[in-house]
């Protein structure tokens, strides 16, 4: 009866319902959906081309995902949204059941594909609702750990039993997570329009973020492409320890993301991403030689998915649209992914040597990564200003007056500067501060540009940022 009782009450924690039927929907993604062994393994069990279908169904991810939050869940809301995802995709598994025209298939892996979008989106709003702020880094590293430690077994079945039974069993994660998901709190009749939402520009952030994820994951569309084949051989390995090294740096990275500076994290990934390249191309490809290059490589990967996913939950809790935003951020892996595998592709059927694939994939990684580091200070700069911005808006009128009275500058601001300032610090842009304050738009950033240089600062981040925070450390 006690365990009868706590079961009761784990299937009422709005959290772990959401990791649950989150996990299960990505683990039909990992393992069928999305460049999954199990379609693998069906295509060649009835000896058709993988390579039009597995490119098909990343753009019909990236579809799905962009089109979540723009024409599904402001009519249907969130969680209906989900489902009928998650039921469009159960439906379109059906078809590779049977031996099929090739063309019926490549329609239902996009449809499936596109449900699981438009489902993974829709997910953002219970990441955000379900999840306090500075948990939400763990909920990420839940469900990426579940999901694939969910793949590695469905891959398993296909791989060593039949592709029929990792089909089958990809059919029952689907509709599980379907009914874990009808389990979820029922959502704002508008759930990206969520009650005392703060207005603040996600313009910047967002951009930021998705360069940065797809600077980090072209390295992930690479390596399907140009490791895999070297290793092809050595199915017996490759079929379960290939996401054995991501499942174990997410969970150290759940351990020690909150008590070490995540910066670090980076630098250790590009080192590790680097390292497995230079280790490909030094070693002959049998089994010692995967397992040392899938870890680095996997376990790189590990640390930048945490790593970015850990920002775009941050990202979330200052969103209006929240499915809209998560479709944006979510959507950038896939690109990245996407590019990467087109890279791959025409450098390993380019008619490019062996000998000089490596080579080139790591000269595309050494690029991406050497962006990584000013990308993350540029994100956190705008992340910093956003968490003061949303301070300032919870402020009573009469002390956001009294903001900028404290605070030491080079030299006094104006009456107009002030109130350019106080503006600036209710999130508005150079043409709203011209409406306001009815001047021209050249005036408003000529006043920001002295405001600039008055506080010693380069942008409206940095200035935010240097303005709220030392205002709220004055108080201490």
């Amino acid at each position: 009866m006690v365990f009868l009782g706590q079961y009761k009450n784990l299937f009422h924690n709005k959290r772990v319902l959401s990791v649950i039927s989150f996990s299960l929907l990505f683990g039909y993604v990992l393992s069928f959906v999305f460049e999954g062994q199990v379609l693998y393994q069906i295509m060649e069990f009835f000896q058709i081309k993988a390579i039009p279908f597995i490119f098909s169904a990343i753009f019909a991810t990236l579809i799905g995902l962009l089109a979540s939050g723009v024409c599904f869940s402001p009519f249907f809301g969130a969680k209906r949204t989900m489902l009928g995802g998650i039921f469009a995709a159960a439906a379109a598994t059906l078809p590779f059941f049977f031996p099929l025209p090739p063309i019926v298939w490549l329609i239902s892996l996009f449809i499936s594909a596109f449900g699981c979008g438009v489902a993974t989106a829709a997910w953002g709003y219970y990441l955000k609702t379900c999840t306090p702020r500075n948990e939400r880094y763990k909920t990420c590293a839940d469900v990426l750990i579940y999901s694939n430690i969910i793949m590695i077994i469905n891959n398993g079945l296909a791989i060593y039993i039949h592709p029929m039974v990792g089909l089958w069993m990809s059919l029952f994660l689907i509709l599980s997570a379907g009914y874990f998901t009808h389990l979820l709190p029922r959502d704002e009749k508008q759930p990206m329009e969520l009650q005392g939402a703060v207005r603040i520009p996600l313009t910047k952030p967002i951009l930021s973020l998705m360069v940065f994820v797809v600077a980090l994951t072209i390295n992930s569309g690479l390596m399907y492409q140009v490791f895999n084949p070297a290793y092809r051989d050595l199915e017996w390995l490759t079929g379960w320890y290939w996401a054995v090294p991501y499942v174990i740096a997410l969970a150290v990275m759940r351990r020690l993301l909150q008590k070490t500076n995540r910066p670090y994290f980076l630098y250790i990934g590009m080192v590790m991403i680097m390292m497995s390249f230079i280790f490909f191309m030094l070693t002959t490809h049998n089994a010692p030689s995967y397992l040392l290059v899938n870890t680095l490589m996997l376990g790189a990967c590990g640390i930048f998915d945490l790593f970015w996913w850990g920002i775009f939950g941050e990202i979330l809790e200052y969103s209006r649209n929240i499915v809209r935003t998560a479709g944006i951020c979510i959507s950038s892996n896939v690109l990245g992914v996407l590019i990467g595998g087109i890279l791959g592709n025409a450098i390993s059927f380019g008619g490019v040597q062996d000998a000089h694939v490596a080579v080139l994939a790591l000269a595309i990684v050494c690029i991406t990564t050497a962006i990584l580091p000013l990308l993350n200070i540029f994100l956190v700069q705008l992340l910093k200003s956003n968490v003061y911005l949303y301070a300032y808006s919870a402020m009573p009128q009469e002390k956001r007056s009294l903001v900028v009275a404290g605070i030491p500058v080079l030299a006094p601001l104006s009456a107009r500067e002030k109130e350019v300032l106080q503006l600036i610090l209710a999130a508005q842009t150079n043409k709203a501060i011209a409406e306001t304050l009815h001047i021209s738009e050249y005036t408003v950033k000529t006043h920001v540009k002295n405001i600039f240089g008055k506080y010693d600062v380069t942008s409206r981040a940095e200035l935010i940022t240097f303005v709220l925070k030392n205002q709220s450390d004055s108080h201490v």
